[in-house]
């Protein structure tokens, strides 16, 4: 179970809105250092607080971490020997270091540096919810700050007179401007030429057209144009604040679920190599075991593997 420190940490973590998962021991085969309910937190730069098991299980563990970030989804990890047993014996004469098998919501991994046990590590990837940016102070905006936290969005308030007011980025997923014509156009086009995937303009149909022309006029792309929805909102006949509002945050759900389930620029796929020793898959980070070769930079998985390396090229 995870101790209280840890516990008290990954609080801090999630007060904080970091990204970070919990990797937690859910059963082993002996002989092995680890045992059910170690739990370790794994960062979004690759590093460990905690213990599930040595230095090779924690490479596995720390790459599929960070797979699991990527996805936004919870992952069964289960890591097998280099030999038979009993959660090994599906993994004869597979290769050393890779995949054995991917099912719906767990992946199995053959790692030759294990004593000879095998574990399995769930890793639950904790991400703060993705911002919303809702422009306005009309009863469509503060249904949309309502609402959006049960969907587990992060919906902050802008408004064009607040020189605090927040500004589209990259790492937002949506922009919804729902301001009756005040402050609209700088606001929108900072969403467009930022990326943002979902920008939404409450407006009349007749008054959309009037607004995309005033973007085009101001010289933005036409294909960033293109991407503003408009009148905001699937078509459902809402009528109310809250209906439109409901409206608005299903297009949202259809683009979150379309375009990524993590769409944060912080989800990027871990860059990784391949220990020449024992063939495992490695992450690629700042405090990675490395040598330089024959031109290359060579990453290890630990310790044995890169003296051995060494040992054979000491020449």
């Amino acid at each position: 179970m995870i101790s209280g420190p840890l516990s008290a940490r990954a609080q801090q973590l999630t007060a904080q809105g970091a990204v970070f998962v919990t990797a937690t021991v859910v059963r082993v085969e002996h002989p092995t250092s680890s045992k059910p309910g170690n739990v370790a937190l794994v960062h979004e730069d690759g590093s460990i607080e905690g213990f599930v098991g040595g230095v090779c299980a924690q490479n596995s563990v720390r790459l599929y971490s960070l797979k699991a970030i990527e996805r936004g989804e919870p992952l069964l990890l289960r890591i097998l020997p280099d030999g038979p047993g009993d959660l090994a014996k599906n993994a004869a004469n597979v290769d050393p270091g890779h995949e054995v098998a991917r099912d719906e919501g767990s992946v199995t991994v053959q790692n030759p540096c294990l004593s000879g046990g095998a574990i399995e590590v769930f890793l639950e990837p904790f991400l703060p919810a993705p911002r919303m940016i809702v422009a306005g102070d009309t009863p469509i905006a503060a249904a949309l700050l309502r609402i959006g936290p049960e969907l587990g969005l992060d919906p902050v308030a802008a408004r064009g007179d607040d020189a605090g007011s927040p500004m589209p980025s990259a790492d937002d997923l949506a922009l919804v401007v729902a301001a009756h014509g005040r402050d609209e156009l700088a606001i929108l086009r900072a969403a467009l030429e930022a990326g943002v995937p979902y920008v939404g303009l409450v407006a009349s149909r007749t008054r959309g057209v009037a607004v995309l022309e005033a973007l085009r006029s101001d010289g933005v792309a036409e294909e960033l144009i293109h991407r503003i929805d408009t009148p905001a909102g699937l078509d459902i006949g809402a009528r109310t604040p809250a209906e439109v509002a409901l409206s608005i945050l299903a297009s949202i759900v259809e683009e979150r679920r379309r375009s990524s389930t993590a769409p944060r620029s912080w989800a990027a796929a871990p860059p990784t190599a391949v220990d020449p020793i024992c063939g495992m898959t490695v992450v690629v980070s700042a405090d990675a075991l490395s040598v330089e070769y024959a031109g290359d930079t060579l990453y290890f998985c630990g310790e044995g593997c890169k003296q051995a390396f060494e040992r054979q090229h000491a020449a």
